[in-house]
């Protein structure tokens, strides 16, 4: 036990760095994750504690730095020591680097914590062999409190819901903890307790939960609302107090609760108005809301810029092993909707999704990239996103092929490779392993290609042409900007592209997966 008498305690919580491979690193360098700042708050005002967080993603203003460009926490222990330290678990490509931060601290007498939603079945005792004392499962902000006055001894921690650790070599599982309903119990998430990092994109939440229940996909359970002043009142203080402009609403469905959240956007709309500043707001939504023009229209005059759209697939088979209950003709028709209200539209897919027993797609690698080439085109989509299937842990999708055995082995494909990014299972006959892998960097690969740089500089000279649009400057501007954001993007996006490519070519990937081919085939 710790000797926590006689002064402040301070609880520090890491985000760990990507795997050097992930293609967010651009992304991550310019935001931080909601969770880890939201337990941070709660254990702040606690009486005689001091909590921080340390994003190793995005630590652009004088973070300490070791040989390997990431966090060095030996100098920060040396310096600005810490009691208790948590581990945020929310990726599970992260987990080796978790892993290794555990050791270290544990190594010197300092109590670790882990949580976020890698942490369920057997990854608990993994986590509980390789340097963290205990694993809050679930939501951490009530936890964390209780876990804390146990660790200082004025608890039993036999009492604490919602946690597993180790006792006389046993692992120990707590009572479940029920989810949070009542938020504003909670102090609002203080991004001030982010050590060194530069933040330009604020991830907020009104809603959490969703029951799409969809195979791949760890979020789960009846969604659970904030009230729709919360939400403006973190967004109002973060503009007074940091001049916030950008956000990302991580609410995984935006437009649950659908009355609720137009008198949200009404209320945004009104407070800017008010103040006379333009917010540009980025949220996740179902492309079927594309159907209430209501929420469509509230939502744009609140200054929702940004839709990020799981489309998954163009192909109908794909689509119903993933129990999207929606066709590719319906999506092409929602998506122009989208288009039609000014929001910009950000597509996210799946490629090579497997399918269910009994049901077969007899279509080669190369006409599946034609397809996803030729409906994204056809969709006008802005941005996209295209990535490989993940078995998270706890997801369906991993339920269904590990009974299949189709995973590959954790021995030969680490965790540190499920970001999206790499085949980690035998696909489905008509495919292999290594024309998944492919198949996504050529779509990628056409749609963010070096022609756009010329095009930036085109779209420049073509500025004064808005002099064509002064019966309506608002619409002129919004075709000009559109044009030219995305053009630049997409040469943005080129660069990230090859750089990965570069990289992947040094990583023994390749060489992992013909062991993981070979292994799985012989059963062990």
């Amino acid at each position: 036990m710790v000797n926590f008498s006689g002064k402040r305690h301070r609880l520090r919580i890491i985000v760990p760095a990507y795997p050097a491979l992930n293609i967010y690193s651009h992304l991550a360098n310019i935001t931080t994750a909601l969770g880890p700042i939201c337990v941070a708050s709660v254990v702040n005002r606690l009486p005689r504690w001091d909590a921080e967080v340390i994003d190793e993603n995005n630590m652009r203003r004088y973070g300490p730095r070791n040989d390997s460009d990431k966090a060095n926490h030996d100098f920060l222990q040396k310096h600005r020591p810490a009691d208790v330290v948590g581990l945020y678990g929310g990726l599970t490509s992260t987990i080796p680097r978790l892993y290794k931060i555990a050791r270290f601290y544990k190594d010197k007498g300092v109590v670790t914590i882990a949580g976020g939603q890698h942490f369920v079945d057997d990854n608990i005792a993994e986590a509980l062999s390789s340097g963290v004392d205990y694993v809050v499962i679930g939501e951490g902000e009530e936890t964390i409190k209780e876990l804390l006055i146990a660790i200082q001894g004025k608890k039993k921690i036999i009492n604490v819901k919602g946690i597993a650790y180790r006792k006389d070599g046993d692992i120990i599982y707590a009572p479940r903890r029920d989810p949070l309903t009542d938020f504003d119990k909670l102090p609002l998430p203080d991004f001030s307790l982010v050590r060194y990092s530069k933040i330009k994109l604020y991830p907020v939440e009104r809603i959490r939960g969703c029951g799409m229940d969809c195979e791949f996909c760890t979020v789960k359970g009846k969604p659970r609302y904030a009230s729709p002043e919360r939400l403006l009142g973190h967004i109002s203080y973060l503009l007074e107090t940091r001049d916030a402009r950008h956000f990302f609403i991580v609410d995984d469905l935006f437009g649950q609760q659908r009355d609720e959240t137009i008198r949200f956007c009404n209320m945004l709309k009104d407070y800017q108005k008010s103040i006379g500043r333009r917010l540009d707001i980025n949220v996740q939504i179902r492309l079927d809301k594309a159907k209430d023009f209501e929420l469509l229209s509230a939502m744009r005059q609140a200054g929702i810029n940004t839709v990020s759209i799981g489309f998954e697939s163009p192909i109908k088979e794909e689509l119903e092993a993933m129990m999207k209950h929606i066709s590719p003709e319906e999506m092409l028709s929602f998506s122009k909707t989208f288009r039609k209200f000014g929001f910009l539209v950000h597509g996210m897919f799946i490629f090579g999704y497997p399918l269910k027993e009994g049901v077969t797609l007899n279509m080669s690698a190369d006409e599946r990239v034609k397809r996803y080439r030729k409906f994204i085109k056809k969709a006008k989509i802005d941005t996209i996103q295209i990535l490989l299937p993940v078995p998270l842990p706890g997801t369906q999708l991993r339920d269904r092929l590990e009974k299949q055995n189709r995973i590959y082995s954790l021995q030969d494909v680490g965790w540190e490779y499920y970001d999206g990014s790499f085949p980690l299972f035998k696909p489905d006959d008509t495919l292999s392993a290594e024309e998944m892998q492919d198949s996504v960097r050529k779509i990628m690969g056409a749609f963010y290609q070096f022609k756009y740089f010329f095009k930036i500089g085109l779209n420049i000279f073509s500025f004064p042409g808005l002099i064509f649009f002064l019966h309506n400057i608002k619409l002129g501007w919004r075709k000009w900007h559109r044009s030219w954001r995305n053009d630049l993007i997409r040469f943005g996006g080129w660069i990230i592209v090859k750089e990965w490519n570069l990289k992947f070519k040094k990583d023994p990937f390749l060489k992992k997966l013909q062991n993981a081919k070979r292994h799985l085939e012989k059963g062990y």
